[in-house]
């Protein structure tokens, strides 16, 4: 289920995609910056005007930061796909990301 932004150029992505968003972040006074968000699309919500959409990286020291981004929202400056996955998903939410990686033994058992 590939879903368009309507507050850009037709950007289709969906679900085990990875985006990067350009953030506009108020900040003390009138300052206004943008912050890039990098990650893993892991779940679409909601219809219309009302749709949202998660978004998991991996940050410092191996923790999973997920933020979730309204589709229409006027905070939002730009969005690209920047990968998209090499085989194709087959779940509908990809919670099963946050569960942390095994390693060694503990992989085989």
């Amino acid at each position: 289920m590939a879903i368009k932004a309507t507050w850009q150029d037709k950007v289709e992505f969906q679900v085990g995609d990875t985006v990067r968003i350009l953030y506009k972040i108020l900040e003390e006074g009138k300052k206004e910056r943008t912050q890039p968000f990098e990650g893993i699309v892991i779940a679409i919500r909601g219809r219309e005007e009302s749709k949202t959409f998660t978004v998991r990286k991996i940050a410092v020291d191996k923790v999973g930061v997920e933020r979730i981004f309204p589709l229409n929202s006027p905070w939002i400056k730009d969005l690209k796909v920047v990968k998209k996955p090499r085989k194709r998903i087959r779940r509908a939410k990809l919670y099963y990301l946050r569960k942390p990686l095994k390693k060694g033994k503990k992989k085989l058992l």
